[in-house]
């Protein structure tokens, strides 16, 4: 048995989501290099595999493209796609350390893991949400929990970019998540923080899963120092 499968065996699989507010006009290599470091640090302590999400240009070329006509089933295809190269973006900012290939669906997942390696991907799925991706991935490998890394702090009662007064659940049980998600678009694009296919998912493999802010500092806290943070979904 290689180093690397050994290495792989002994560590924990963490899954993140990392929001596509992430990859949007105004990314830098700068912080993409500090999502990379993040990856590397936590990477001594557990294996990350990162879902990389479409974020604002995908909705740029999803909505033009619905405006000149596209089904949604292109339109879905079209979201993969960009959530693929933002992937391919991050991963060459982590240059050796990541798994060479961006897997196109759960099989590739489940070899890449093999290699001991940080893993990134896309979507994989026409109709799925990146967070719904995210959870499957989840479920197929069995990972030990799910952080889905958001442009907002946790899971609030109300859209805290809209009211002011909104308050942050520190848990909530995937009944309640639901009740707040019942009323979300399954447009392509409109994915904004967790879909109900996704919260099936975890539901029913039980997953872990936290929601926290996009943010190195954030990710690196909860990993390296085990630091409480966002919101945890309880089943």
């Amino acid at each position: 048995m290689s180093v690397s499968k050994e290495v792989s065996k002994q560590k924990k699989i963490l899954v993140i989501k990392l929001s596509g507010s992430v990859f949007d006009f105004k990314t830098t290599s700068k912080s993409l290099k500090e999502y990379a470091q993040v990856l590397l640090d936590i990477n001594t302590k557990v294996q990350p595999v990162v879902v990389s999400g479409g974020g604002i240009i995908a909705r740029h070329y999803v909505n033009l493209a619905r405006s000149l006509g596209s089904d949604e089933s292109s339109l879905d295809e079209m979201g993969i796609e960009i959530s693929r190269l933002n992937a391919m973006l991050l991963s060459a900012a982590l240059g050796d350390s990541v798994y060479p290939v961006i897997p196109s669906n759960l099989e590739e997942i489940t070899i890449a893991c093999q290699s001991g390696k940080i893993i990134v991907s896309g979507g994989l799925h026409p109709g799925q949400s990146t967070n719904a991706t995210a959870a499957l991935i989840c479920e197929k490998i069995k990972a030990d929990r799910f952080l889905n890394a958001t442009d907002v702090d946790g899971i609030y009662d109300s859209d805290p970019k809209k009211n002011a007064k909104a308050k942050m659940f520190k848990e909530i049980t995937i009944k309640k998540c639901l009740d707040l998600l019942n009323n979300e678009s399954t447009q392509a694009g409109n994915y904004e923080l967790m879909d109900i296919v996704a919260m099936k998912v975890i539901e029913r493999s039980k997953i872990p899963t936290y929601v926290i802010k996009s943010d190195p500092n954030v990710i690196r806290n909860i990993i390296m120092k085990n630091r409480q943070s966002g919101t945890k979904i309880t089943v």
